[in-house]
């Protein structure tokens, strides 16, 4: 007899998630998600960069620290977040310029994130971490999007983004996402 077995499927059900990320629906049919399942050797790499990002930018952002621990108490990590120069070229204006040339043509910031970019590829990314979400759930597989995880990814180097959200995964008699201080 096997007992509690349920921990040996995570990788599993965590590509199961991306699965969903990757097939949510995108503006044009123009994929540039980028998803990433971290290796048990990245966990610690991540929680570190998160802790130094939480001393560096002080005051209110504690909570680096407290996510820190939850992704060091995860059974799994994923990242899923976006890189493109591309836009959809509807000159719309969602991006707070008058025309994507316009956007292209400003020079890009790079704090926790990249940007400008598109706002359809921001869209996009908000729909795959829905669905990957959503997935999560109905695989009964505790989890929560957090900016703290993506940030600290890319300050680590751990994936090549230009924005993205960390979902640490839980498969855990309690989910230690919900009761969180």
């Amino acid at each position: 007899m096997k007992l509690n077995p349920e921990s040996e499927t995570i990788e599993m059900l965590a590509k199961t998630i991306l699965v969903a990320a990757r097939t949510a629906p995108k503006a044009k049919g123009k994929d540039d998600i980028v998803t990433a399942l971290l290796e048990t050797e990245d966990v610690e790499v991540l929680a570190s960069a998160m802790e130094e990002m939480a001393d560096r930018k002080g005051e209110g952002f504690a909570f680096f620290k407290r996510d820190a621990q939850n992704v060091r108490n995860a059974d799994a990590v994923l990242l899923i977040g976006f890189k493109t120069e591309s836009v959809v070229g509807l000159n719309c204006g969602a991006c707070g310029f008058e025309s994507c040339k316009d956007m292209l043509q400003h020079s890009k910031v790079n704090v926790d994130f990249t940007g400008p970019h598109c706002s359809f590829k921001y869209i996009d990314m908000g729909i795959a971490l829905g669905s990957a979400a959503a997935r999560g759930k109905d695989l009964c597989v505790d989890n929560r999007v957090m900016y703290s995880v993506g940030a600290g990814a890319l300050s680590a180097g751990l994936l090549d983004a230009d924005i993205a959200c960390g979902m640490p995964l839980s498969i855990k008699g309690k989910n230690m996402f919900f009761d969180r201080k």
